[in-house]
């Protein structure tokens, strides 16, 4: 286990290495801590978990042209190049395929306890202080503004409409990262998101007091 484990953390670092700085190694890294850390609580397959947080971003759409098939593609090709189960491979893909945010709109294909716990701890990196660093990075990388009064935050309906928003980064708040602490699926995930969505609160306080010289 620890070999294929190593095995696929070299793998992702170095396919990752010049990635956008929200969605880079750091962020693999945290999230499979995080996942670690909630699957000692929830009793998961340590090895889907561990796994599928290595691996849920080795080819994130937003960076692909929208191409959705190509990480799991990647994540099976490299999983099925160490010898890992079928069964395992299989459970993986399907976790990459599944627990994105936008995905929610079009309700759930898949689930499992796995996908559970690296859903939360993937949105849990999301949120706190570390999802604002993550949202104006990305921001900065699509040339957003950072917020503008007159254009208010909208109420995402549909997977496309969520997928093609070009609005202030500050709207990005109200369209998902508010959203996040409702959605967690397990009890050691909805904790740690309790704190890290209060810290986003105060945050866009201070941030609308400074926006108006205060």
């Amino acid at each position: 286990m620890q070999d294929t484990l190593k095995s696929t953390i070299t793998f992702v670092k170095k396919t990752l290495e010049n990635a956008e700085a929200g969605h880079d190694w750091f962020h693999i890294e945290r999230v499979y801590k995080t996942a670690l850390n909630i699957n000692e609580k929830e009793k998961g397959d340590e090895l889907v978990v561990a796994f599928a947080a290595l691996l849920h971003d080795i080819a994130d759409p937003k960076f692909n042209n929208g191409d959705e098939e190509l990480g799991p593609k990647i994540a099976e090709d490299f999983l099925n190049s160490i010898q890992v189960e079928e069964e395992t491979i299989k459970h993986v893909k399907l976790i990459i395929q599944n627990m994105s945010f936008k995905n929610s709109f079009d309700g759930a294909a898949f689930t499992s306890k796995e996908m559970q716990i690296v859903q939360d701890a993937d949105r849990l990196d999301a949120i706190g202080a570390i999802g604002i660093a993550r949202a104006f990075t990305y921001g900065g990388f699509k040339n957003r503004v950072l917020y503008d009064p007159a254009i208010k935050p909208e109420q995402h309906l549909s997977k496309e409409s969520y997928k093609n928003t070009t609005a202030p980064t500050i709207n990005h708040f109200y369209e998902k990262l508010l959203l996040l602490k409702d959605m967690m699926n397990t009890d050691a995930g909805k904790a740690i998101a309790k704190e890290r969505h209060d810290f986003m609160l105060q945050y866009l306080d201070q941030f609308y007091k400074e926006w108006e010289g205060n």
